[in-house]
């Protein structure tokens, strides 16, 4: 199993998305069987300790949630990540609407596939989340937090979304959110649309997420393995449990689709252990040979 690293971007604030917002996140990785650390970036300013020698620490996979504004990576943190998949370490990434955990884009082709506020798009005809007017595009509405969403796929769902436990023997809903973001796969041969979305305002489709499989380091060996979703709510406590709470800002009103049907959410949750397995450089290597 993986030495896994889940990580936020800003520091410890009990009103904002810290890690606490992720423990059940964490329970179920540890639950996999795998040795979490679960932690937020350090509060003194400057290079993060862990963050910027993340690539020395023995760590197997780095999950991080980027829920910051913009600078909750430094240029030391960002280039231990790069050397970190360079050295085949596997990185999930998650970011939400507009340019929320837009940090990401010091991060090479995961910065690439993850798709900030652009001025140049009008944003009056993009907006999907008409509820929330402070919130720009991209801001897809997959509905309320504390409902699901359908997943989509086009032909052979990839084997991260595979489960025994649906009958179409693949992961059939992720949790909602009113306001995610944009990942995208185009023209990067390496990057794969895992799963798409639909806007329930809108009827646009989206990506939920990306995957990022056969990048080359610049010594030629391959990359590890990473995933990039379009929305941390996803992952968090909030999305999974309403009774967690949520920070004083979060005004939309939330859904009862998972706690009236909690079985699509144990569903769901085959989905992150497959993240976990296929993040493993251990994976990589044997699918490789």
């Amino acid at each position: 199993m993986s030495k896994i690293l889940l990580q936020t971007t800003i520091a410890a604030n009990p009103d904002d998305w810290d890690v606490t917002r992720f423990s059940l996140l964490a329970d179920e990785l540890r639950a996999a069987g795998h040795d979490v650390v679960a932690r937020n970036r350090c509060g003194s300013g400057g290079d993060d300790p862990v963050l910027s020698h993340v690539d020395e620490l023995g760590y197997d996979q780095l999950w991080l949630m980027a829920v910051d504004t913009g600078d909750g990576l430094t240029a030391a943190d960002a280039d231990a990540i790069l050397r970190f998949r360079a050295e085949g370490g596997g990185v999930l990434t998650a970011r939400d609407h507009q340019d929320l955990g837009c940090c990401l884009n010091r991060l090479g082709s995961l910065g690439v596939v993850n798709e900030f506020h652009d001025t140049a798009v009008d944003a009056a005809t993009m907006c999907d989340d008409q509820d929330t007017p402070t919130i720009s595009w991209p801001n897809y509405h997959s509905g309320a937090n504390g409902d699901y969403q359908p997943v989509l796929v086009d032909g052979a769902p990839h084997e991260l979304l595979r489960t025994g436990r649906s009958e179409t023997g693949r992961v059939e809903w992720f949790p909602a959110h009113p306001h995610e973001g944009l990942v995208s796969a185009v023209g990067i041969p390496f990057a794969t649309v895992l799963a798409r979305g639909r806007s329930t305002a809108t009827g646009r489709h989206f990506n939920l997420a990306v995957v990022l499989d056969g990048e080359l380091a610049p010594d030629g060996l391959a990359m590890g393995r990473a995933v990039a979703e379009s929305t941390f709510h996803h992952f968090a406590d909030y999305n999974w449990d309403l009774d967690k709470g949520v920070p004083s800002f979060v005004t939309e009103p939330p859904g009862t689709q998972i706690k009236a049907d909690p079985v699509r959410l144990g569903i769901f949750k085959d989905y992150v252990r497959n993240v976990a397995n296929w993040l493993h450089p251990a994976a990589k290597l044997s699918v490789a040979v």
